[in-house]
């Protein structure tokens, strides 16, 4: 596995295996690698010749500098899972790399980024879409992969595409969840054993809220429930919503015949944790 510190370096390398006709696959992360990452990985590594890795924590996507300062950081234990995952080249730029000036450019993505993450976390998706372009830039994929967990972003990060033209396919890779349900993050590093305990109570939440809203119960009713549900279990709840999964438009009733996207984000321990279920639709 090759490590690349620089861009133009990893540009050679590229343009090499392009050169022999070979696809690439891109799996940005900003490390803390788990098994969800690798089941992105997994599927990158069906699809393409060669697979990319990048392993960045991107300042510009924090509004809350606490939580940039907390966000874990092992980057050899994160080569050796990619070692292992048989990944061929891993690109670990520094903040010089990435913004060598101070960025001015915004990129806003309308109703899309004023929602759920958007709502609470001002600034991220400007900051993700400017390190994605970045990545996109530097490496030229053939295909590029996410996690469902983070169906905003994914949705997103499609719409940067079509708009810039991007000659890229996307792939978003089904969430990855504990035996207990709880969606695999980089931030359950923080928790404590009782902590992931009560952070299961999120996806209970969730499938409870889809079975009611499957028997036609209204989704005011669900949601009120779904939040003193949280509550009640040592969860502290930001936000709890139905958006259509394609445009990310509110939803309040009707379901049938939709798919919807049951959306979370609480707090467990004083860690920010997501997480997502799409009901309905092909």
């Amino acid at each position: 596995m090759e490590v690349f510190r620089d861009i133009n370096s990893l540009g050679k390398y590229l343009s090499a295996h392009k050169c022999e006709g070979r696809s690439v696959g891109l799996v940005p992360t900003m490390g803390a690698l788990h098994q969800g990452h690798v089941s992105l990985l997994e599927q990158a590594l069906q699809e393409n010749d060669v697979v990319v890795s990048t392993i960045y924590v991107n300042p510009k996507q924090f509004n809350n500098l606490e939580d940039l300062r907390k966000y874990p950081r092992q980057l050899e234990a994160d080569l050796s899972i990619l070692r292992a995952a048989g990944c061929q080249a891993v690109f670990v730029p520094s903040d010089a790399d990435m913004y060598p000036e101070e960025p001015v450019l915004s990129l806003q993505f309308g109703d899309m980024d004023r929602i759920l993450e958007g709502e609470f976390r001002p600034g991220h998706f400007n900051g993700v879409a400017l390190i994605v372009s970045k990545l996109f830039n530097a490496v030229q994929p053939d295909r590029a992969y996410f996690g469902q967990k983070d169906l905003q972003q994914f949705l997103i990060i499609r719409k940067l595409v079509r708009d810039l033209g991007f000659s890229i396919e996307l792939r978003c890779v089904e969430i990855f969840r504990e035996e207990s349900g709880l969606a695999l993050s980089s931030r359950n590093q923080r928790l404590s054993g009782e902590g992931r305990q009560t952070a299961a109570y999120i996806y209970q939440m969730l499938q409870m809220a889809a079975a009611r809203l499957s028997d036609g119960d209204p989704w005011e009713g669900v949601r009120a429930d779904g939040l003193d549900f949280l509550s009640g279990n040592g969860v502290q709840p930001e936000y709890f919503e139905a958006v259509d999964a394609e445009t990310l438009v509110r939803q309040t009733n009707h379901f049938s015949g939709k798919k919807v996207a049951l959306c979370v984000a609480a707090y467990v321990e004083s860690v920010r944790l997501i997480d997502n279920l799409i009901l309905g639709g092909s």
